[in-house]
């Protein structure tokens, strides 16, 4: 509980334009900053919700909504101050559970929500990247699901893996152990608690490491499935390091990039041997589908 927060909403007209606001405040503040959240009103227009535990920038705040949904939203912004919230747990309780393909992301006051021949992913309010809302997260699952209609990889990694999201969901649909890592100590933590609560805390395996730079990658690979939901340039810088560490004819699933940043991605592993085989534009983002071929164009 923290002593008093601040929150700052506004009302948009469809999920579409809300959603994309969510996507460029996030990319404005980081996860510690603000807790932020869309959801829809009983009126049917969309609420964009910002907790903060610092009182916030309303000048800049609505420069950055103005850019990002017009100056007559940014004008309507709201500021108050809330008294003894949880207000990471307080933005998240607004979100409703997200199918991808077999997959469910909910919170606890969902549970009831998921269906019985859908696979649920349990996320808990915390500081750490990856609530299944992002489309980027859905586009993973998405790709994931697809991949496991046709294939049984062995070795899977989760690479950047946040709140655990995507390990959590590999392992529940598997049964079979997820290697993952982080670099940020406490979405570490987050995801051991994470994959603990959703059942398969036997099954994921969490370190902390930037990049594929500790022991554990050479020990546990080579990898015929890597996930990484993380940002374009870090992905790009990743690409040798990664081809180090594939099996052959090993599927990759790359996400956190802008359909804009995709070609630059796409070149960067394809000189490394990895040619696309999928490509899913959500909301503005892109997540990507590769294959090893074990040649590298140069």
């Amino acid at each position: 509980m923290t002593p008093a927060t601040h929150r700052a909403t506004f009302a948009i007209g469809d999920e579409a334009s809300a959603r994309r606001a969510v996507d460029v405040l996030t990319e404005i503040f980081f996860e510690a900053e603000a807790a932020i959240a869309g959801f829809e009103r009983p009126d049917g227009r969309w609420a964009v919700s910002m907790h903060f535990a610092e009182a916030p920038d309303q000048v800049l705040l609505r420069e950055v909504v103005a850019n990002a949904a017009g100056q007559q939203i940014a004008d309507a912004i709201t500021f108050e101050v809330v008294e003894a919230m949880d207000w990471v747990k307080a933005s998240l309780e607004d979100l409703v559970p997200v199918p991808a393909g077999r997959f469910v992301v909910h919170g606890q006051h969902d549970r009831a929500r998921v269906p019985a021949n859908k696979l649920g992913i349990e996320i808990e309010a915390a500081l750490a990247f990856g609530t299944g809302h992002h489309g980027t997260t859905r586009g993973c699952l998405l790709l994931l699901d697809h991949v496991l209609k046709a294939r049984q990889p062995r070795r899977v990694l989760d690479l950047g893996t946040g709140t655990g999201v995507l390990a959590i969901a590999a392992a529940k649909a598997r049964h079979r152990p997820v290697f993952a890592s982080d670099i940020d100590p406490p979405s570490v933590q987050v995801a051991r608690e994470n994959a603990a609560l959703n059942g398969v805390g036997d099954l994921v395996m969490v370190i902390q490491a930037t990049g594929f730079s500790a022991p554990e990658f050479a020990a546990r690979g080579p990898f015929d499935l890597v996930l990484a939901n993380i940002l374009a340039n870090p992905l790009r810088q990743l690409a040798g390091a990664m081809a180090e560490h594939l099996a052959p004819s090993a599927l990759v699933i790359l996400s956190g990039l802008l359909t804009h940043q995709a070609r630059g991605v796409i070149a960067a592993y394809r000189a490394r041997g990895l040619v696309p085989v999928r490509h899913l534009r959500i909301e503005g983002w892109s997540s990507l589908l590769l294959r090893y071929t074990n040649s590298p164009d140069r």
